[in-house]
């Protein structure tokens, strides 16, 4: 069974973003490609436990193992040396994909405390990245035995060929965007 956010984006979506944008073909509907989860850990420097503990969770969120990111280069004044263990991440794709971005849409987003929306800021190439403050957000973490609180990164990559494209589709998929009223 395909996941219930693909299935509405197959159904629904992608025939709302040709109608929209006037698309004459239908493969170049902006189509989700990948999500990407980054976690850099803070204090990993002093304490090796910091991205062990990080990759735990990030494995527990989305239910795939996480490759650990090392420094690309060596700064005394952080006491970093090149090659070190630094932060985790993880590419989500195909349904795996699609069960994590409904599962923070639907579930994680309006679990966050002081909620207003999420800004609409784009890069200029049709992809979207948001930051959480802490992982406990997530269900599938137990608070109980959380050892450190991490924040984390998540990119949505699109196919759109512009921002224009891609917040309309990442809008369509239901993510929260901050209306004008509320951005003040």
């Amino acid at each position: 069974m395909a996941p219930r956010l693909k299935e509405r984006y197959d159904s629904e979506i992608k025939k709302d973003l040709i109608e929209h944008f006037a698309i004459a073909n239908v493969m170049a509907a902006p189509r989700l490609e990948k999500i990407v989860i980054n976690m850099g850990c803070k204090g990993a420097v002093e304490n090796k436990g910091r991205v062990d503990a990080a990759a735990r969770d990030l494995a527990t969120i989305t239910g795939q193992k996480p490759t650990v990111r090392k420094a690309r280069r060596s700064i005394a004044g952080f006491k970093l040396r090149e090659g070190m263990p630094i932060g985790v991440a993880v590419t989500l794709r195909r349904d795996r994909m699609w069960e994590f971005a409904d599962r923070l849409i639907s579930v994680v987003l309006p679990r966050i405390r002081d909620f207003r929306g999420l800004k609409d800021k784009l890069d200029g190439r049709g992809n979207y990245t948001l930051g959480l403050a802490e992982q406990s957000v997530f269900p599938e973490i137990d608070f109980d035995n959380l050892e450190y609180t991490q924040g984390m990164d998540i990119t949505f990559v699109t196919s759109a060929p512009d921002d224009a494209q891609a917040h309309y589709l990442l809008k369509q998929m239901g993510m929260p965007f901050r209306t004008k009223d509320q951005q003040e």
